[in-house]
């Protein structure tokens, strides 16, 4: 028998200062049974760090949310689509290979990857040359010690408030504040 994904439940508060964004997203998150905490944390991170172009790119008509992700391969992390079903932006959490960067770059407007693991710099080196070609990707790492931050915010009901802020994300619940800057790759 195949194991099934858990459900949590999150209310993001996004308060994008830089981009002068403002919105709560409620959201369903379904954590495959390989996914850890952290990894799901850093997708909700993602989501909170590009909720700004639900309005900016598509003037708040369109739809921001979780794809299928591990569960199948032809689905991002998250994903922003407009009326039309365009995809508009395309997220991918992790060290995703050069073959699927490419697929997306083909489907996508943006593709953007946040990885955040300590193997990052060195996927990082083996990829660059690979995908410098790509000029719809971007690149972003967030620092190690924030993503297990993160993880520890991990509950099955969140409610969690993302400020951003001169570049900076804060993710706060009741319990923890975590600040992470990312780094942009490329």
């Amino acid at each position: 028998m195949a194991l099934k994904s858990t459900i949590f439940k999150a209310l993001l508060a996004v308060a994008d200062i830089d981009h002068s964004y403002y919105a709560d997203h409620p959201l369903t998150l379904a954590r495959h049974p390989s996914e850890n905490d952290e990894r799901m944390m850093v997708r909700l991170a993602a989501l909170a760090l590009s909720a700004h172009a639900l309005q900016s790119t598509l003037g708040g008509d369109g739809t921001l949310s979780f794809g299928a992700g591990l569960s199948n391969p032809d689905e991002p992390d998250v994903w922003l689509r407009d009326y039309t079903n365009r995809t508009r932006l395309w997220i991918e959490v992790g060290q995703p290979e050069e073959k699927p960067l490419v697929r997306a770059c083909s489907k996508a407007d943006v593709v953007q990857v946040f990885c955040f693991n300590h193997a990052s710099e060195i996927w990082w080196k083996g990829m660059e040359s690979k995908v410098s070609r790509l000029e719809r990707l971007q690149v972003f790492r967030i620092p190690t010690a924030a993503s297990q931050e993160m993880a520890l915010m991990a509950e099955r009901s969140m409610q969690i408030q993302a400020t951003i802020q001169e570049g900076s994300l804060m993710l706060s619940d009741a319990r923890r504040t975590v600040e992470l800057t990312t780094e942009r790759w490329k």
